[in-house]
């Protein structure tokens, strides 16, 4: 292929520019050459590579760290390491080279991002290593997590020249980390275009269908938006306040959220955008003026005191700062207004990042040492907790990630902030590790309560505590903190060390005289198959005799089998590859990978699969290939921690196959409602009805079919009948 050299020179150069022209304001003639020469080398590093998409590669990191500058709001420092990135992974430039270039701190930054880059090309089963080391470059160095931000946010929007396959791999592992860290480091515009990107691309028909309508609503929303703005904006201007009001439609994987949570269609959810009052104002009066606002507001229109959230008073702990109310604004509709200063508002759009001591001016806020506890606490649970899966390790992170916060006080009046559902024994390990080992009970206002007590906003708690008390394994069925969890964990498992040593040796002993060799990733595999959820329970089995050599021989048996799909998906395509033939009549319906192989495969009980959906197929260890629907509610997971075990599924005779689905059907009661529903199903649609409860309460009924369905353009045509029926309201499909 030919390049316009000239061009793309011209072209590079006017993307520098652009990037310039976002930062030479707020920086310095000695912070601009430094971000100049970072560019000189970068460009020197990548002038042989390219994008898939051909464009010369410099775009991106040109691209990365204009999201560094405008969108998260970093320095110098930052745009230098966003536009080396790569360097050190894709050139013949090393850490030391960088290291003498541009000093220790930038070489520092930028290898922590390689060790990163890398980690996402491993293909390996276990997973949890490599997002341990992700998570603790956050107490390493704040600015290697938001520039990997940034380089996954520009991936996602550069995503359609990779394979379908890449797409969803790379999508699912988006949704599954890097969305949850942009939320709990305040960057909520770039988490929300994360999830749409990765909805775009796992669920494309929904995002399809979410865009067009939103697009269809856009004329009807800006005018409902202006008139809200006409009466609001003339009170504003009688108080003499400097303010804009902007409005926005909500994100698109939120409104599918809604979607799917409270089982509505787009058109039900009723709060799909939403309005920004954003007011000029200095320290001292930004409290005031916002309540000023909110009252002006509440008097124009009614709100919804159960909907009101105050986040100025006590921020989140995120720094983020506004009042959030929802109004029965023009039209009688619902719309959520936030109420926020311009300071407030930059903290909102960049996050952390906006008020961290990275930049100059800074002073410490409670809002930053709130985030640095976090960020301890974030590393003290990644330290402690070793022979975690995948998916333990994020579940137990995520707990800090996405949970909604209660704010309690210590007997001093210190304010804690804690997760929603949070018991007093979290408060004591957030206090100090040692209380909550020890913890017996606890004073709440005054109060004795048992150690299970839920914090509510405002408890002033005090713990008691003596040294005579011990973890026990009930309290980890109520603490909800990682740092509780992972405390009393580790003291748990320090009881089964001894036992779990002597399993181990025994399982060695084993292992050697089958000749397989004893390591990590045998022993995940040995967790897998004997359905344990870590290797300590895995060695404490074998010492205890419930496993022993028979056990061993299934394992055996079955890896044989394994290894062989495994290797025959690994191979290059051949033409002449052989296929296994099926041994029952319904097996040719899906072929799997490159070659459209006739493989044996049953289900996964996760989703209901029917001809024309979706399906990729999935080497477990033990069971085959099980084939599951891309909407199933594990895809994410499996695709972000487990790709190479993922096979391309496509049907070839979809119209001779049978398969289940449950329907549910809602709407308002009248004599001859189930005759015309079942003549529906049964007359004209041909189908056969399995089971079918349907229950009535004051004039509205509800009810769940299972059905045998031919294939998804039956299964539709069926839906649109029975909306037609007077008097039904809704018709979904619903998982098993």
């Amino acid at each position: 292929m030919s390049y316009d050299l000239e061009q793309e020179n011209k072209e590079i150069l006017a993307r520098y520019k652009d990037l310039i022209s976002n930062t030479y304001r707020t920086l310095d003639e000695e912070n601009n050459k430094l971000i100049r020469k970072a560019f000189d080398i970068a460009l020197d590093a990548h002038k042989d590579q390219r994008r898939k998409t051909g464009e010369p590669y410099i775009y991106h990191p040109i691209a990365v760290a204009k999201i560094v500058a405008t969108e998260i709001g970093l320095g110098a420092t930052s745009i230098a390491c966003a536009l080396l990135h790569d360097v050190v992974e894709d050139s013949d430039y090393t850490y030391e080279d960088l290291k003498k270039i541009f000093g220790e701190k930038i070489a520092n930054i930028v290898n922590g991002l390689t060790k990163i880059s890398i980690m996402n090309h491993q293909n390996i089963s276990v997973q949890s290593e490599n997002y341990r080391k992700l998570l603790l470059t956050l107490s390493e160095d704040f600015r290697v997590i938001l520039i990997k931000i940034a380089d996954r946010l520009h991936n996602m929007r550069t995503l359609e020249s990779m394979a379908p396959d890449k797409q969803k791999k790379i999508a699912s592992e988006t949704v599954y980390i890097y969305a949850p860290l942009a939320h709990r480091l305040g960057l909520y515009n770039i988490k929300s275009e994360l999830e749409d990107l990765s909805l775009k691309y796992n669920n494309p028909d929904v995002y399809t269908e979410i865009t067009e309508k939103l697009e269809l609503a856009k004329e009807s929303r800006e005018r409902y938006i202006e008139e809200f703005k006409k009466e609001v904006s003339e009170k504003l201007h009688e108080e003499g306040l400097n303010f804009k009001i902007k409005g926005r439609a909500k994100a698109i994987s939120s409104i599918y959220r809604k979607m799917l949570k409270q089982g509505v269609s787009f058109e039900e959810v009723y709060d799909n955008y939403a309005i920004r009052i954003i007011y000029k104002s200095d320290a001292k009066n930004e409290k005031f003026l916002a309540w000023k606002i909110y009252s002006i507001v509440t008097d124009v229109y009614h709100s919804n005191p159960s909907r009101m959230r105050d986040w100025i008073t006590q921020p989140r702990s995120t720094g983020y700062e506004s009042l959030h109310l929802t109004v029965l604004g023009p039209d009688k509709k619902w719309i959520e207004v936030q109420i926020r200063s311009e300071r407030m508002d930059e903290i909102a759009e960049k996050g952390v990042a906006a008020h961290y001591k990275y930049k100059e001016g800074y002073k410490q806020s409670s809002e930053d040492r709130n985030f640095e506890n976090w960020v301890t606490e974030i590393r003290e649970v990644l330290e402690q907790q070793q022979n975690l899966t995948t998916s333990e390790l994020l579940d137990n992170i995520k707990l800090n990630l996405y949970s909604k916060e209660v704010f309690v006080f210590t007997p001093k009046g210190e304010i804690k902030i804690l997760p929603t559902n949070a018991t007093a024994l979290d408060f004591a390990f957030s206090v100090h590790s040692d209380l909550g080992m020890k913890c017996l009970g606890a004073k709440i206002n005054g109060k004795l309560v048992p150690i299970s007590y839920v914090l509510q906003n405002g408890d002033q708690v005090d713990i008691i505590s003596s040294q005579n008390q011990k973890p026990k394994s009930d309290w980890l069925e109520f603490v909800v903190t990682s740092k509780a969890k992972s405390k009393i964990k580790s003291y748990l498992n320090s009881q089964k060390n001894q036992l779990a040593e002597e399993g181990k040796e025994i399982l060695q002993r084993k292992l050697r005289h089958a000749k397989i060799n004893f390591n990590d990733d045998e022993v995940n595999k040995l967790q897998k198959f004997f359905n344990l959820k870590t290797s300590q329970e895995l060695f404490l089995k074998f010492q205890s005799n419930e496993l022993d050599a028979s056990s061993l021989r299934k394992y055996i048996e079955s890896k044989n089998v394994f290894n062989n799909l495994l290797s025959r998906f690994r191979k290059s395509p051949s033409k002449n590859t052989a296929f296994v033939e099926p041994k029952e009549q319904n097996l040719d319906m899906i072929v799997f990978g490159k070659d459209e192989e006739k493989l044996n495969y049953t289900y996964a009980k996760c989703c209901t699969v029917i001809p024309g959906d979706k399906i990729f197929g999935f080497i477990t260890i033990s069971d085959g290939i099980k084939v599951h629907s891309d909407n199933c509610p594990n895809a994410i997971n499996l695709r972000a921690q487990y790709d190479y075990r993922v096979i391309p599924a496509k049907w070839v005779n979809e119209e001779s196959f049978k398969n289940r689905v449950k329907i549910e059907i809602e709407g308002l009661d009248r004599m001859g409602m189930i005759n015309d529903i079942t003549t529906v199903i049964s007359g004209a649609m041909g189908m056969d009805m399995k089971s079918m409860s349907i229950e009535s309460n004051d004039g509205v009924f509800t009810g769940t079919i299972n059905l045998e369905v031919k294939n998804k353009s039956q299964l539709e045509q069926t839906f649109k009948k029975l909306n037609d029926i007077n008097g039904v309201s809704k018709v979904r499909r619903l998982q098993s």
